[in-house]
């Protein structure tokens, strides 16, 4: 079992609305770019930004015009629902690569992602502009059935997504859509068509007690390996929050088959992963899901140790 270190809470200059709380509390995304951590939350319009080291609080970038009601309820049905963060490489209008925020895709209000070009230190660039994932979603919900893409990541000519399969109705899979394509149509300021998709694959992670695991998120090693994180949270569908019984650490090999599998050793619910392999180990920063709007979202590291070369 993998035992997480706390590095700190994610707190805030500011609250992103009047009246709110000034630190993220639904952590789903994390990239570290240089010595900046980027961190999208599923219940928010903005993208924080965090100094890799210290405790300093957090800055906000807007991704999307409007606010979004404090009242949960109403949170929830509006929200976009940025479940994902991925790095991409250098194109016309990022020299330095850009940061894509991919939506869940799970009620129809959820298809619209984010692109904000870097600068070369790895900080935000902006000007943001927005990604439709419409259709590419609609062609994945007919292989899938209902689709709750929560982690993404670039492993060398893929973009795989990884679909998290909540309830009895969902399927965990991995989607592989070509890079190439997806660069070229983001270019292009296009939506994203079914035609980037490329291969479908179902898996099954196992359980957590009597829960399955469920894909959470995706980071790319440079061998072609992703990281993922899974959690068994027991709910009946991907809209529906439930009660969070574990999460687990993962690896899957090159070609999208899951390879290694570790639970940790804290009951709560991870949302995002980072991997850097530093002297020959795979060093990993992590942020997890409060599940409380009034609960700072806390970010852990952790190493893993005997995954398969």
């Amino acid at each position: 079992m993998l035992r997480l270190t706390q590095r700190r809470k994610l707190t805030l200059q500011t609250s992103e609305t009047p009246g709110g709380h000034a630190h993220v509390s639904a952590a789903s995304g994390l990239v570290r770019t240089g010595n900046w951590l980027h961190v999208v939350a599923d219940d928010s319009l903005f993208l924080a930004t965090f100094a890799l080291e210290g405790g300093a609080p957090g800055q906000l970038l807007r991704l999307f015009p409007g606010e979004l009601p404090l009242e949960p309820k109403a949170r929830k049905a509006l929200k976009p629902d940025l479940e994902a963060l991925c790095l991409l490489g250098a194109f016309a209008d990022a020299p330095h690569g850009a940061l894509l925020a991919v939506p869940s895709g799970s009620t129809p209000v959820r298809m619209k992602g984010a692109l904000v070009p870097l600068a070369a230190d790895g900080s935000l660039a902006g000007p943001v502009r927005e990604v439709d994932f419409t259709s590419v979603y609609a062609q994945l919900t007919r292989e899938l059935g209902p689709l709750n893409v929560e982690g993404a990541a670039v492993s060398g000519p893929r973009l795989r997504l990884l679909n998290r399969g909540t309830g009895d109705q969902g399927t965990d899979a991995v989607v592989d859509l070509d890079a190439g394509r997806v660069l070229r149509t983001l270019e292009a300021g296009e939506p994203l068509q079914p035609d980037v998709v490329r291969t479908v694959r179902r898996w099954e992670l196992g359980r957590s007690g009597n829960v399955r695991l469920s894909f959470t998120d995706a980071a790319p090693l440079p061998d072609g390996r992703i990281v993922f994180t899974a959690a068994a949270e027991d709910t009946r569908d991907a809209y529906a929050d439930g009660a969070v019984m574990g999460s687990a650490v993962g690896v899957l090999a090159p070609d999208g088959s899951p390879m290694f599998l570790d639970g940790v050793d804290a009951k709560v619910k991870l949302e995002g992963v980072d991997a850097r392999v530093e002297r020959g180990r795979i060093h990993l920063l992590l942020v997890a899901d409060a599940d409380d709007p009034a609960q700072a979202a806390p970010l852990f590291e952790t190493v893993l140790e005997g995954v398969p070369g």
